[in-house]
């Protein structure tokens, strides 16, 4: 793990306590709709306190990786809230430990904005998602809309040293860049927040 990655992890594991309360902008219904169809092995980056945890369906088998150990204890008291069978492991999205074409499907929700090198993420969701899988994401990235962008670049230095999240991520970029193909995409809060369906090719 690199100094930037370190200091990331340090900054999610000193606000693991509070995560949940700032996880709430995740709407409920947008959690339902992103998982509750879905069926097989799923893997989840950056699973966090587990939020998402609750939505998953019975006959599904859920991998969720977080590389902050005191968001994955949280996540650990979760696991009595779903019907899903649930593995948690702490690794780094950016260096996963898994084989190639492992996971039908793989999930995160707002993830990518603090992911300290995100094509390197997307990289790895691409080489661990099965060549016929699909990638489901609710991500909150820079404004389409000019003035709101510049806004969001202007605070972005504090959202990154206080939490360690970007608030102005190119992410439909950096998919691109990663090889993945945008399949759909909604928008949820104007275009800050949007939910994504990616696949491999």
């Amino acid at each position: 793990m690199n100094r930037h990655t370190d200091i990331i992890k340090k900054r999610y594991d000193r606000i693991s306590s509070v995560f949940d309360v700032m996880d709430h902008m995740i709407r409920s219904s947008w959690r339902e709709e992103l998982l509750g169809n879905l069926h097989g092995d799923i893997l989840e980056v950056g699973v966090g306190t587990g939020s998402n945890l609750p939505f998953y369906p019975s006959n599904v088998n859920v991998t969720g990786i977080d590389f902050s150990p005191r968001m994955l204890a949280k996540a650990y008291g979760k696991t009595d809230k779903t019907e899903a069978d649930i593995t948690l492991k702490e690794m780094d999205a950016q260096q996963m430990d898994f084989p190639d074409n492992t996971f039908d499907v793989v999930v995160s929700t707002c993830v990518f904005c603090s992911v300290p090198d995100p094509v390197a993420g997307f990289k790895e969701i691409r080489r661990v998602v099965k060549p016929n899988g699909k990638i489901v994401m609710l991500e909150h990235m820079r404004s389409e809309h000019p003035f709101a962008a510049r806004i969001l670049d202007a605070v972005n230095p504090l959202t990154v040293r206080i939490v360690g999240a970007n608030v102005n991520r190119k992410t439909i970029e950096n998919i691109e860049k990663a090889g993945l193909t945008v399949k759909e995409q909604n928008y949820l809060m104007t275009s800050i927040m949007r939910k994504l369906v990616l696949t491999p090719n």
